[in-house]
């Protein structure tokens, strides 16, 4: 694919080497001076592309305040740390350079620092929603969570052993550039796209079950993802694998594929269970739980696994019942074959207890075609020992 910009609500900026342009075009664009640079661990400064983006920054006239450190899982403690120095410096505007947990923490910091009260309680107690936000901007560098493309974000919340959805800002804009995906490991980059895949599935194999035209269009993101995975894997210098990935992404969250659909996304909140008590790798944790929950599922939704392992795994056999398992083994034989884990036991989570304890807190989730108990999910994780 060629550059575009597109909005849909989110301004995108996408094509190999635009970040310098697209970022200085959006920077002419805001109001105010007084910009918050969010990032995570080191690697923005080893690679050299922190001090590009902060030169940029101050061409475009803007002062930069750095709020580094947001961890893999960003925790409540860190959205608290930065709505705080939001509100003490003056701040204007936040870029969130990273991947999904700097976007992530940066929409809740956007929220929390025009709020007096908590929220967490806001959101969880009271059900209600903020409608004021300090504006924002992603600069994606890790690819695969589409977070710059919505409103929600996933929160550890540590006091509380959750880890859970809260909403907050949309982005002004967000950068696609995917020569900044380069310096990543392979195995961060396979995690991210699974993470795109599931993100497919999830809202596939949500109500209603009948195909229509959303699905129609996953489907092509979903058989897109895994071609593009295969050749980055076979070639990590495959700069147009790289690119397709990362539109992937986009497309899988900027909400095209949920039209007319109640998603599922219940294999995303027992990860997130899991991931609160052990502060597990997403994309892992998810490649273990999807084929085993799927396994639970063939009974209430053979049909649609049936339609997904014919269109996207392009497997066949003589039932549906037969069909849509074919396809739940062709998940399972890709996630080997991509070197993603298949047991709790590769990530070092060996302590059923902690299972237990996810899915006693882990959302359930309307959309799914199967309504589990808290039971079944315990064995769905469990089996994954």
């Amino acid at each position: 694919m060629d550059r575009f910009t597109y909005q849909y609500p989110v301004r995108q900026h996408f094509g190999k080497g635009c970040a310098e342009s697209a970022i200085k075009e959006e920077m002419n664009r805001i109001a105010g001076n007084n910009v918050l640079l969010a990032y995570g661990g080191g690697s923005l400064k080893r690679t050299g592309m922190y001090d590009k983006i902060v030169g940029w920054l101050h061409e475009c006239g803007k002062t930069v305040t750095d709020f580094g450190g947001i961890m893999p899982n960003p925790t409540y403690a860190k959205v608290q740390e930065g709505a705080k120095m939001v509100r003490e410096q003056g701040i204007d505007f936040i870029l969130a350079v990273g991947g999904g947990s700097v976007i992530d923490c940066c929409k809740i910091v956007s929220a929390q620092a025009k709020l007096d009260e908590d929220i967490w309680e806001m959101q969880y107690a009271k059900h209600q929603y903020p409608t004021e936000f300090v504006p924002m901007g992603a600069v994606v560098t890790a690819s695969g969570t589409g977070a710059e493309q919505n409103n929600g974000a996933v929160i550890t919340h540590e006091e509380k052993k959750l880890k859970q959805p809260l909403l907050g800002a949309y982005h002004t804009f967000a950068v696609l550039d995917s020569d900044l995906t380069r310096t990543l490991p392979m195995k961060q980059v396979i995690s991210g796209a699974f993470d795109t895949l599931s993100h497919c599935m999830e809202t596939y194999m949500g109500r209603p079950q009948a195909t229509n035209l959303s699905d129609e269009i996953n489907e092509s993101v979903m058989q897109s993802v895994i071609k593009n995975l295969r050749a980055l894997i076979a070639n990590p210098d495959d700069d147009f694998a790289r690119g397709e990935l990362m539109w992937a992404s986009a497309m899988a969250e900027n909400g095209l594929l949920k039209l007319g659909k109640q998603t599922d996304f219940q294999c995303h909140m027992l990860e997130h269970a899991v991931g609160a008590y052990t502060d597990c790798n997403h994309g892992q944790g998810l490649a273990v739980i999807h084929p085993i929950l799927y396994r639970h599922l063939l009974s209430e939704g053979k049909e649609k696994l049936a339609r997904m392992a014919q269109e996207v795994w392009k497997v066949k056999g003589d039932t549906t019942e037969q069909t849509a398992s074919l396809g739940v083994e062709a998940l399972a034989g890709f996630i080997r074959e991509i070197g993603l884990p298949t047991r709790w036991s590769e990530m070092g989570i060996t302590d059923e207890t902690v299972l237990r304890a996810a899915a006693d807190t882990c959302f359930l989730m309307p959309g799914c075609c199967k309504q589990f108990t808290r039971d079944e999910l315990y064995e769905v994780l469990r089996e994954g020992m």
